[in-house]
This record gives C-alpha cells, structure tokens and sequence, in this order.
C-alpha cells in the first residue's frame, strides 16, 4: 500500500507556509544583494547594483520577525518532538534503522530553526548604506554572509531529510486544505492557555 499522507495540524501548516515563503524570498533576494554590491567570493553577476534589492531584502526581514517568533516558541512547546531530543544523540549509533533517519531529520529541523534565527539577529545589524558605500568588512556583514550560506545549506538538508523520511505524502500534507474539527481556528485561543500552562521544557 502506498503511504497515506500524514495530518498537519492547521496552525502549524500557516506558520511553517508563511516561514518557508520569507526564509526562501530573503534568500533569494540576500544573494541578490550580495552579487550586486559585493561578489568577492564568487558571481553570477546577473544584476546591477540596484537599491531596491537591499530594501526588498529588508522587508523580506522586517516581516520575518515576528513570524519567527512566534514559529519559534509553537516549534519548542508543541512541535518539540520534530527537534534534537534527549537520546538523539545516542541514537545516531543505529545507522540504517529508521530510528537513526528519523533523528537525522531532527537535526536537519533543528540546523534550520538555528540558521533562520542568526539570520534574523545578524541582519537586525546591518545598515542598509553599507553596501551602497562599499563598506563591506563590518563584522555584522559577515556573520549575515554565513548566516545566509547556513540557511540554504540547512533548507537543503530538511527537505532532503523530509522527503527521506515522510517522502512526498509528507510533503504534500503541507499544503493540504483539510480541516479537522479539533483543530478549528475557535478553539486555538483554548489551547494557547493550555500550551502555556503545561510547557514541554
């Protein structure tokens, strides 16, 4: 039998969407940025320098933000189990066994909140007439530049781990529009109380 796609609980479908939307558009638009106004590390040079990039990749951040935030603290109090647990690390010792893809994919989950987090706090220090002055040996620059290779190494390996694990019926189960009673948009203000009254930490 071919696998049966897995449910997705709705508020997690809206934040992962949205987050995945902001994380790929500020990459794209990051690189952008950087093969106008820097490419010291490599080119494609397929754009001008142009200020608009800069200010599209900052808006890109500006409404990171809270999205992160909130994604951030649904991924550790309720979505903890799709995260490096306490045994994780120990569990790696069964290489081939489900057990052991099941942790690689936590990890990949984990590198991936860690690497959209210091890309969010490295870009909140930069200044936006850097570049444009060609001032590009800032500290801050240049964790913004590893923070921005960490990302898509990081998007790389949780999709890759996702597709190992779950294949496409996981992937599909992202995007579907199926709403179960449960987990009605009415009673998320009921089960925000409950999450903040039994946390998982």
């Amino acid at each position: 039998m071919p696998p049966t796609k897995p449910y997705q609980p709705l508020i997690f479908r809206l934040l992962h969407g949205i987050t995945a939307l902001l994380v790929i558009g500020a990459a794209i638009t990051g690189f952008l940025v950087y093969d106008s106004w820097d490419g010291r590390f490599g080119r494609l040079a397929v754009t001008l320098k142009n200020r608009e990039f800069i200010d599209i990749h900052g808006t890109f951040g500006f409404f990171f933000l809270p999205i992160m935030i909130l994604f951030t603290i649904y991924s550790i109090r309720v979505g903890y189990r799709r995260l490096i647990q306490a045994d994780s690390f120990s569990n790696l010792k069964e290489v081939g066994k489900p057990i052991w893809w099941y942790n690689l994919q936590r990890f990949a989950n984990t590198l991936m909140l860690i690497s959209a987090l210091f890309a969010l706090l490295s870009g909140k220090f930069q200044d936006e007439n850097w570049l444009p002055q060609g001032q590009l040996n800032h500290p801050w620059y240049y964790a913004h530049l590893i923070a921005w290779c960490g990302v898509v190494v990081a998007l790389a390996l949780h999709l890759l781990m996702s597709v190992k694990v779950g294949g496409i019926p996981l992937l599909l189960s992202m995007f579907d529009a199926k709403i179960r009673p449960d987990d009605s948009p009415k009673l998320w203000s009921e089960k925000v109380k409950n999450w903040l009254r039994n946390p998982h930490w």
